[in-house]
């Protein structure tokens, strides 16, 4: 959860200040500019987010996955609908 919520607001701090460097630049608002602005704002937000996870399981260790007991035949005994 802490991976989305720091790499949301990356992204958006990031769009803001390459918005801003490309005005600053004197390069017009268009479609190619849009694009470049997502990819970029994208490609930092996935950074950082991945840097938030390799620092969590650094620090908490890798995480237990969870796994259902027997398979899809037990979950569908415990939900109740019949095999076909």
């Amino acid at each position: 959860m802490l991976n989305l919520t720091i790499s949301t607001i990356v992204f958006f701090v990031a769009a803001w200040f390459l918005n801003n460097y490309l005005d600053a630049q004197g390069i017009p608002k268009g479609m190619t500019r849009g694009v470049i602005v997502v990819v970029l704002a994208t490609l930092m937000a996935w950074g950082v987010g991945w840097t938030v996870d390799w620092a969590q399981n650094k620090i908490e260790g890798p995480q237990a996955v969870a796994q259902a007991p027997g398979g899809l035949t037990e979950l569908q005994k415990a939900a109740g609908q019949d095999q076909p």
